[in-house]
């Protein structure tokens, strides 16, 4: 066969290849997809067949192994089992009429009950968290279970490190889990994975992308969790990675960023809803289904706080965040205030927010003014216009800070914080947690924080927006288009 035979045949199976890679897209990716995540899909599949369809094979799927499904469904049945009757807290407390449905929903979704009887402490001060979770394992007696979406050994961490050291030498029990990409991409991966091991701790990391191994999954499903549990009766968990504020990186460095986070420090009966987290995904990565060494408490009396523990993530039926958070955005009488670093909202979040404001509540975005991821900050930005148009007061944290707390509130009624954006990664791909709170003397230190947060901020107006430079709004439209798939 010539060479002008062997080219022929080459395009004409490559041409034959390319057009029933876009007929089977149109027929299988919309399945079972949000329509804005079917359309990019398909964007990238009909411009660059064979590496659309490359890249889709790779991470176009949120579905775990069955084995892992399997055991989220265990542990689900497990915490359903061991809380029955928790909920009932509901009948001792003056809630709203519309908050015992979305409590009922939190439960049904990710099996944790809501339970009275908590107190807490807030910290928005990235050393002054570090410190207060470092001093509480230093007072460990039993246990201190760790779980970290980013674990690193630098500097600023080594006296967390060093507790955990401590712990060990004096006979408590350390568990360690850190996700794998989510840590392996700083360099201090590799000492604190050392660190760990020399200290005689028990670690893993989550969701491990290791082909070589045989460990192979969607590398960007990721557990972005962070929570810390000591002696199974003081919990911390919020936004904050166990890295230096600035994140190891040149660039970070170049640009003088400096993250800034929120944490809370629980005890009380939600404790046990953090670590019955840490003992999902320490049985998911081990095998090892961990004694509850916590039970909650039947509430006796009136506390200051009722909490529930709402997990999500792709081991879960439904997008159990996305849910809450449009339940509480529709049922505001007066107030949104919403904080999150990366706000790519779908259609059904965007919807009820402005839905919110176009009826005349008082909607408040905080984001940060500058950003530090080039598609998901452009993204972010497409949305501005809408917001504005329905009313959403928009204010940008300044610069060169980049605002990573996550937590939003209601009227003067229910606060909730943990580790979730707004955006559709932590809807679809990311284990997340969160913490939703009933009781005002909770809601009132939020809403400090979030003054302080508005003394550093500037309000963005619509009239300056709609003036922007005609690249960046092209950037942000394109940005758009990928928001679907980041």
């Amino acid at each position: 066969m010539n060479t002008a035979t062997v080219d022929a045949v080459t395009a004409i199976v490559l041409a034959v290849g390319d057009f029933v890679i876009r007929v089977l897209s149109l027929v299988l990716i919309p399945r079972n997809r949000r329509p804005q995540t079917a359309l990019a899909w398909l964007l990238a599949i009909f411009f660059i067949p064979y590496v659309g369809i490359a890249l889709f094979l790779l991470v176009g799927t949120f579905r775990l192994p069955k084995r892992r499904r399997e055991k989220q469904v265990e542990i689900n049945q497990y915490i359903l089992d061991t809380t029955e009757g928790f909920e009932r807290v509901a009948e001792e407390s003056p809630w709203p009429d519309w908050l015992g449905p979305i409590v009922e929903l939190n439960r049904s979704l990710g099996a944790m009950p809501m339970v009275g009887g908590n107190s807490s402490v807030l910290y928005d001060a990235d050393a002054d968290a570090l410190a207060a979770m470092t001093e509480e394992i230093g007072r460990a007696s039993k246990s201190v279970h760790v779980e970290f979406y980013i674990l690193a050994w630098d500097p600023t961490t080594k006296p967390f490190f060093d507790a955990l050291a401590a712990a060990v030498a004096r006979g408590v029990v350390v568990r360690v889990l850190l996700d794998h990409l989510g840590s392996w991409q700083y360099k201090g991966f590799g000492p604190a994975k050392r660190a760990l091991t020399e200290m005689g701790a028990e670690w893993h990391l989550m969701l491990p992308f290791q082909p070589l191994r045989g460990r192979i999954q969607r590398p960007d499903l990721r557990n972005h969790r962070k929570l810390l549990v000591v002696d199974g009766e003081v919990a911390f968990t919020g936004s904050q990675n166990v890295i230096d504020p600035g994140y190891e990186r040149r660039r970070n460095t170049r640009r003088g960023l400096q993250w800034k986070d929120f944490m809370a420090r629980f005890e009380g009966p939600v404790v046990a809803g953090i670590d019955a987290l840490f003992v999902t995904d320490w049985y998911a990565e081990t095998n090892e289904l961990l004694a509850r060494e916590a039970a909650p408490v039947r509430r006796t009396g009136p506390g200051p706080m009722d909490c529930q523990v709402v997990p999500s993530g792709p081991g879960f039926v439904g997008e159990n965040n996305l849910r809450l958070f449009n339940s509480l955005v529709y049922a505001a009488q007066k107030r949104i205030i919403l904080v999150s670093p990366y706000f790519v909202p779908d259609d059904s979040m965007l919807y009820a927010i402005t839905t919110a404001a176009q009826s005349g509540l008082e909607v408040q975005l905080f984001v940060s003014e500058i950003g530090d991821q080039f598609l998901v900050y452009h993204a972010q930005r497409s949305y501005y216009e809408a917001l504005l148009r329905a009313g959403v007061r928009i204010f940008l944290y300044e610069a060169p800070t980049i605002l990573h707390a996550k937590h939003f509130t209601i009227d003067d009624d229910v606060s909730v914080i943990g580790s979730s954006n707004m955006d559709m990664r932590s809807f679809s791909l990311d284990f997340e947690v969160s913490v939703m709170v009933w009781g005002g003397t909770f809601l009132q230190r939020l809403r400090a924080i979030e003054n302080d947060y508005r003394e550093h901020s500037r309000e963005l107006t619509l009239d300056e927006w709609l003036v922007r430079p005609r690249l960046s709004r092209a950037l942000d439209n394109v940005a758009r288009l990928t928001a679907a798939v980041q």
